[in-house]
């Protein structure tokens, strides 16, 4: 059984606090490509972003009910998902600042990126790789996922006027007109990484 997909996130969350588990897939669904950005805008690790997303859900899942609908689910979501991340990226560099800048780790493309054939978006895709991480994951929920300013800055727990300084120090770096142009390819979440995901938070929450 499939739970309908038009539902909204109000009525998803009640149904899944009713005892409807199902309709949590309609929810990592719709929402999977904003958190897969900003998780991967701080780990630029594609597999190791997957696993912080699958905690994220989890985590998510299980404090559900502490969800009371003050802000978006969507920014509760990713705002996990970024503690997520964060606290994974500490844990690998424990010495490292935040906002320090960082060499871009050497990797093999993924499958998916393998796919890209726009030069444009590769290269775009490596210039905010090398961006600090707290300028990336800015440049990520801002400009990729055109996110308010408001809701950005309730997401990494800091004051607009900060999101606006970090977001102008990303953008002296990258130029204005080639983002907007490739805005709508940047790290998409294709299908199979997002049925990957979304099916082994399942499993894990089936196993509860």
């Amino acid at each position: 059984m499939q739970a309908p997909k038009d539902v909204s996130d109000a009525d998803a969350v009640s149904r899944i606090l009713a005892g409807e588990p199902l309709f949590f897939e309609q929810v990592m669904r719709r929402h999977n490509p904003m958190v897969y950005r900003a998780v991967r805008a701080i780990l630029r690790d594609e597999a190791e972003a997957e696993d912080a997303m699958q905690a994220a859900y989890l985590s998510a899942f299980e404090h559900l009910a502490a969800f009371k609908g003050a802000s978006k689910l969507s920014t509760w979501l990713v705002r996990i998902a970024v503690n997520e991340a964060l606290q994974r990226l500490r844990k690998r560099r424990p010495s490292t600042a935040l906002d320090e800048a960082t060499e871009v780790p050497s990797a093999l493309p993924s499958p998916e990126d393998a796919n890209m054939t726009k030069e444009m978006l590769a290269l775009l895709e490596h210039t905010i790789d090398e961006l600090p991480e707290t300028d990336r994951v800015v440049v990520m929920l801002k400009e990729i996922q055109e996110l308010p300013i408001a809701e950005v800055a309730e997401i990494l727990d800091i004051n607009e006027e900060a999101v606006k300084q970090r977001l102008h120090r990303a953008k002296a770096k990258l130029q204005d007109r080639v983002l907007e142009k490739t805005r709508a390819g940047l790290f998409g979440f294709e299908a199979p990484r997002c049925n990957r995901v979304t099916e082994a938070v399942l499993r894990r929450i089936a196993a509860l």
